[in-house]
């Protein structure tokens, strides 16, 4: 039968389907049901001390005088179809150590049922922030006073820790996740080029010299109704523009500061991407540190204005500990002779040691390294190392991994310097002798070091596959 609508009115009707069609894939008319998308979750907690915490790193005390901007951790919870949970917490510390962060993960196993695969604790390394639980506790000239307030705060952070993954857990919501890439160029190999030449290097527009990491990864999460919910962003480089006694987040803080408003109702989440031995040079300027802030942020939206790959639902997580071993645990008589060395930090380790020794104390000959992988999707593989990872690792993993692989040191437990084989056959600061800043009972890693560890990722890697 022939239709008998006029031409006019089967244009309009026409037109008006069009429009219905592409205002619901635009808006999320057409997206999957709740049972075959991401939920995502998010929560915050301003971590900024109010009771007299030094600042960490350094060294030496540093009494917190004011502060350029409050200092936060925060939380991404994710759920994938089928119910696999994972939290990533970034946070503005300068080291988690494992007395504390083994606390929070037995907490969440009893409270939420997480188990230590489905939760990984970064921190971004941030110079100007409080000291925590016995982190580095032989590097400080520290008092009985002060231990007593770094403990108590160390104690109300995992309270704060576990009270914010309940929080992230609780919102969990349809969500959209995407990845892109940027690029920003502050990252200087400081094995390779020494600080006091770096502006007359960069002025005479001379190439520096030493492997870097200038990628910027980025994650999206966008609720249903396109609201831009998180940006979470890594970069690798140590916060250590500033080395003053104000609060705040140094380079990282500034970036996040900056995302957020440009992008109000977003959350920014920033993770260090193997930058034990890189360094935003030149430093020890505020312009500066808001200046490496704001290259960073700016990575991020060149980032986001490009087109972002869309992370598909599915989540797999793996976690094993590696035992790296020391190269030579120390004796009675190497700790009695750095007694009388002028070097103050390792006086206060061997004293520490000794007296352990004297309680009838052995010291074990390896450390329990953490390692995690998180597959998001068929597009995302994230790698999280403990401590300080040299840029060798992100760019081995990347390397070998492939497209959206991101490696992230800094996670869970601040051991120390992890140096590559490369680093380590170098020596200097990051592959040498230094263990005993860190209060190991030890002054160096066994050579193995880069083949545990990368033995133990091939094998995570396979399981989350």
């Amino acid at each position: 039968m022939p239709d008998s609508t006029p031409l006019q009115s089967r244009f309009v009707l026409a037109r008006r389907t069009l429009l219905i069609a592409f205002s619901l894939l635009m808006f999320g008319g057409s997206r999957l049901p709740a049972a075959e998308q991401w939920q995502a979750g998010l929560a915050k907690a301003n971590i900024t001390p109010q009771t007299g915490v030094w600042l960490a790193g350094y060294g030496s005390k540093r009494a917190p005088d004011g502060k350029l901007h409050d200092i936060w951790m925060k939380a991404l919870a994710l759920e994938a179809p089928g119910g696999e949970r994972a939290v990533l917490i970034t946070s503005d510390f300068q080291g988690v150590p494992k007395s504390m962060s083994d606390r929070v993960f037995e907490q969440i196993k009893t409270k939420f049922g997480l188990n230590r695969r489905q939760i990984m604790f970064t921190f971004s390394h941030n110079h100007c922030g409080p000291r925590l639980g016995d982190d580095l506790y032989d590097y400080y000239p520290t008092t009985p006073e002060q231990d007593q307030i770094v403990a108590a705060y160390t104690d109300r952070m995992v309270k704060e820790t576990v009270t914010m993954i309940g929080q992230a857990l609780a919102d969990l919501a349809p969500a959209t996740l995407q990845q892109g890439n940027g690029h920003t160029t502050f990252a200087v190999n400081r094995r390779n080029n020494r600080e006091a030449d770096i502006p007359n290097l960069l002025k005479a527009g001379k190439a520096l010299v030493g492997p870097v990491d200038h990628d910027v990864p980025i994650l999206t999460v966008t609720r249903p109704d396109g609201q831009l919910a998180a940006v979470l962003f890594g970069y690798a480089c140590h916060p250590t523009t500033l080395s003053f006694t104000k609060i705040c987040g140094d380079y990282p803080g500034f970036a996040q500061l900056e995302i957020e408003k440009n992008h109000p109702g977003t959350q920014a989440m920033f993770v260090n991407t193997c930058g034990g031995d890189q360094n935003p040079l030149p430093r020890r300027k505020v312009e500066l540190c808001e200046k490496y802030g704001h290259m960073l942020a700016v990575a991020v939206e060149e980032a986001l204005k490009q087109p972002l790959q869309k992370v598909s639902p599915g989540l797999k997580t793996a976690f094993a500990y590696v035992d790296l071993p020391y190269l030579k645990v120390v004796t009675r008589a190497d700790l009695e002779a750095d007694l009388n060395s002028g070097n103050r930090i390792k006086k206060r380790w061997a004293a520490r040691l000794l007296k352990k020794l004297d309680q009838g104390e052995t010291f074990p000959t390896a450390y329990p390294y953490p390692i995690h992988a998180w597959r998001l999707g068929n597009e995302v593989l994230m790698i999280g190392m403990g401590a300080e990872t040299v840029v060798d690792y992100a760019l081995r993993f990347k390397r070998e991994f492939g497209p959206g692989t991101w490696v992230c040191g800094y996670a869970d437990d601040m051991i120390s310097y992890i140096p590559s084989k490369r680093v380590w056959l170098e020596g200097g600061y990051e592959g040498g002798s230094n263990l005993y800043e860190y209060g190991r009972p030890a002054y160096r890693w066994s050579e193995q070091t880069e083949d545990l560890i990368s033995k133990t990722v091939y094998k995570l890697v396979k399981q989350v596959e």
